[in-house]
């Protein structure tokens, strides 16, 4: 059962302000915490960078709501911080890398088996199996750059093999962009998807411009422009999938909505008491962040919020590992490529496309070079060498006893 948004009242937004104490708690640990604490901080501190970047999109062209805006993004950007900061100096950011594309692999492969509209989940597997790759190639690199194993971070939730490779993933834009789904049609839990995974890319994309010219390593930095250009990609395909004839208002309130079903998820899901206790009073705060919108909903708009959230949101996503799924999705659908708005075999891909490849491709691949002979093995390359140290001593012991 999914539960009753307009009967929970929340906590009002002037109650909502932060200190700095609170918004700096202590971080999680990379090696105790579950990897799925981290995928729930992960994707909710994406979440609210989402409500942040569109509230400041709806400022500027809506000057008659730029007040109440500022009020609900004081506190979204207070509840980003809080939880981005969850994450802590013990993580490298390469580490955070293979956690990002966690996130991705596992929570696109949930909201995939549980979206209805069958060609929307077909674009979420679609897209999965490009960030399955993406973890193959950045485990690659940390194996050579760290001698780290990225199973250390992933904890066994999710494999670490090629999905569909990076090489192939780049495509004209003419080839991103997607059908939308109809608003006066689409079940509610399809609009709460697209804006989640939407949001999702959209940060990760955010990261790699940053963090990748931070790195010294030129293969490195060219591994996450490559990338990098993939997850704009993803955001020009995701964003296209929801319906432009949304108007400003009716989008705010899906973001607000949307913001309490994943809170709701992760009450539910989460194991540590110390993080459930920020979920479930994030969560009361956007209660009352929804309230204030469908308030300026009905005043802006003359209807009832009810026409666009029902009263009971859907069941929240699973947040477990899907590990299955992604094996059989990379099984039946790696050679699939887009033509158009289209899904179609790599063998039918536009003439733009082919063209594009080539322009990007033309001085090397920089994921196929940092994964060149690379599988993964437990351990990484250190264990691999320490092995081979161990069994090379061993010959020499069992020569000289000769």
């Amino acid at each position: 059962m999914g539960f009753k948004i307009y009967e929970e009242k929340g906590v009002p937004l002037e109650k909502q302000i932060m200190s700095w104490k609170e918004m700096v708690a202590e971080p999680i640990s990379k090696m105790d915490d579950d990897a799925f604490s981290r995928v729930r901080i992960i994707l909710m501190n994406g979440i609210e960078l989402e409500s942040i970047k569109f509230s400041h999109s709806f400022a500027r062209m809506n000057s008659k709501y730029q007040l109440p805006l500022a009020l609900m993004r004081r506190v979204d950007h207070q509840q980003a911080t809080k939880i981005n900061w969850l994450l802590g100096a013990d993580h490298s950011p390469l580490e955070t890398t293979i956690a990002y594309e966690q996130v991705a692999i596992e929570i696109t492969a949930a909201v995939a088996q549980n979206e209805p509209d069958p060609y929307l989940a077909q674009t979420y597997r679609f897209g999965l199996l490009e960030d399955f790759d993406h973890m193959y190639r950045y485990a690659a690199l940390m194996d050579r750059l760290e001698g780290k194993d990225a199973n250390n971070i992933l904890q066994s939730y999710t494999d670490i093999l090629p999905g569909r490779p990076t090489i192939d993933e780049h495509r004209s834009p003419s080839d991103d962009l997607r059908h939308p789904y109809d608003k006066e049609t689409a079940a509610p839990i399809s609009k709460m998807h697209a804006l989640t995974i939407m949001a999702a890319e959209q940060q990760t994309w955010n990261y790699y411009m940053n963090i990748g010219p931070l790195f010294a390593d030129p293969l490195a930095r060219q591994l996450y422009a490559e990338i990098a250009s993939i997850e704009e990609q993803h955001v020009t395909q995701y964003e296209s999938i929801i319906d432009t004839k949304e108007t400003w208002m009716e989008k705010m309130l899906l973001h607000k909505a949307n913001e309490v079903y994943n809170y709701y998820g992760c009450v539910a899901s989460e194991k540590n008491a110390r993080l459930r206790a920020y979920w479930e009073r994030f969560l009361d705060y956007e209660f009352g962040q929804f309230h204030m919108v469908a308030e300026l909903f009905k005043e802006s708009e003359r209807r009832d919020p009810q026409e666009i959230i029902p009263t009971e949101l859907p069941e929240p996503i699973d947040f477990a590992s899907q590990r299955q799924f992604v094996r059989d999705t990379l099984k039946n659908e790696v050679n699939m490529s887009a033509l158009g708005k289209d899904f179609v075999d790599r063998s039918e891909e536009s003439n733009e496309t082919k063209m594009y490849r080539q322009q990007v491709h033309r001085d090397g691949v920089p994921s196929e070079i940092v994964s060149l002979n690379y599988i993964w093995t437990p351990g990484g390359e250190l264990n691999h060498r320490a092995n081979f140290a161990k069994n090379y001593q061993k010959e020499f012991n069992r020569g000289a006893s000769l």
